[in-house]
């Protein structure tokens, strides 16, 4: 049986691989999209939390043999403790002035973040196998699924449509959204803006390093992943709409299937067709597609 010539496994393999990189293209997306529509900070170090999220999951098995499904909670809440102080430190004196400062700053922490782990562990990478409940594959009839990446494309999903949900239909979400527009007023009502700031930095570094503790069974963790994934991520991020919150989970998946059919089709295409996407899409509109013209 073949789909438009091409072998009907090569096809749904492809596109069930393109699922899981739209997986983790919506996830650091999301994380991106949350940082700049709440905080206005272009965070360039999202790749470097990403990094450090799988790290964190192979340093706590190597090290203090805490498995796969500990390290799924401890490394966000230890990436994330991380964002907050770095918000604290850092980002907390530039959110008045040009944003350029605030990409240049979280810029020059990922590449002491990188420098110091290629340093550490050199750039061949770590093996972390995937736990044995999700190991193997289940034959659909129509293709094999394997286990990991089905859990992967189903937490991503959960996890994206929850923050969505969180931001755009809880009282929370209303607060931290208004607190960016007007923090004196919403401060006005006794809700304390530094804190809620501070806490979304914190949650975003936490998401970024939860799509790095999912992918580190599926690619070897180095130092270099998360600077090879963020330029396009910001991409996806771009063509979404920045800050756009669905924007980002929605084009992630599109373009990560897209991408996967790429491959399938026009192979030497495939690196720059998320690219070629974002010029076409900023030409029509400069906004994104799910962004607010000014």
């Amino acid at each position: 049986m073949e789909i438009f010539g091409i072998p009907h496994q090569a096809f749904l393999g492809q596109l069930m691989l393109g699922l899981v990189n739209g997986a983790f293209y919506a996830m650091l997306s999301l994380g991106l999209a949350v940082i700049f529509g709440l905080l206005g900070i272009v965070n360039f170090a999202h790749g470097a939390l990403y990094m450090l999220g799988a790290f964190a999951a192979w340093i706590m098995l190597d090290k203090f043999d805490i498995n796969y499904w500990y390290a799924l909670v401890l490394a966000p809440l230890t990436v994330g403790a991380l964002g907050v102080v770095i918000e604290r430190l850092f980002l907390k004196h530039l959110y008045k002035i040009d944003p350029i400062y605030g990409l240049l700053l979280t810029l020059g922490l990922a590449l002491i973040a990188e420098g110091i782990f290629r340093e550490l562990y050199g750039v061949s990478g770590q093996n972390y196998n995937v736990p044995e409940l999700l190991s193997g594959a289940t034959d659909l009839g129509f293709m094999v699924l394997p286990n990991y990446r089905a859990w992967v494309v189903l937490v991503s999903l959960a996890v994206c449509l929850g923050t969505w949900y969180l931001i755009e239909r809880t009282r929370l979400g209303a607060y931290l959204r208004a607190g960016t527009e007007n923090a004196a007023l919403v401060q006005a009502f006794g809700i304390n803006v530094p804190l809620m700031v501070m806490l979304t930095y914190g949650a975003g570094a936490a998401l970024a390093a939860l799509a790095g503790v999912l992918a580190a069974p599926i690619i070897q963790v180095n130092p270099l992943m998360g600077s090879n994934l963020i330029i396009v991520v910001f991409a996806v991020v771009v063509i979404g709409g920045m800050g756009s919150i669905m924007g980002s989970i929605l084009t992630g998946l599109g373009l990560g299937v897209i991408e996967g059919l790429t491959r399938v089709f026009y192979p030497e295409a495939s690196s720059i067709v998320v690219f070629i996407i974002m010029v076409i899409v900023l030409m029509i509109r400069p906004a994104g597609l799910f962004g607010k013209e000014a």
